[in-house]
């Protein structure tokens, strides 16, 4: 399996466990035996994440896409498993956080992309 590929199986395992908590622990508010998932579901994302940025990915954003995919997905899973709200607005906020998100993937590849043609240069001087 290419590094590239691990990364993304990895960052989506985090995402995958922390909405998972994250629904858990709204869940046990009414049935307390849920905190086991809860907590292993944050044990676990985290462990994901820090496996995503030692395959290489970085930090800003590993944690940029991690954080904002979390937010939107709660948000529309907790409105179909909870029953609550999901205004036009929120609606805006999370398209604002998801566009956000890809300006920072995107510098984040013109950078690598810059940093390469500035190595090769100077490797060939």
């Amino acid at each position: 399996m290419s590094t590239t590929v691990r990364r993304w199986l990895l960052l989506g395992g985090a995402i995958g466990l922390e909405v998972s908590a994250s629904l858990a622990l709204k869940a046990a508010l009414d049935a307390p035996a849920l905190h086991v998932l809860v907590v292993a579901g944050y044990v676990g994302s985290f462990a994901c994440l820090g496996g995503t940025l030692r395959a290489g990915m970085p930090l800003g954003v590993a944690y940029g896409i991690w954080g904002a995919t979390g937010v939107a997905l709660t948000a529309v899973l907790s409105t179909a498993l909870f029953a609550e709200p999901l205004t036009p607005l929120m609606g805006i906020g999370i398209v604002l956080i998801i566009g956000g998100v890809l300006l920072v993937e995107l510098g984040s590849q013109a950078a690598h992309r810059r940093r390469g043609a500035a190595t090769a240069q100077d490797g060939a001087r």
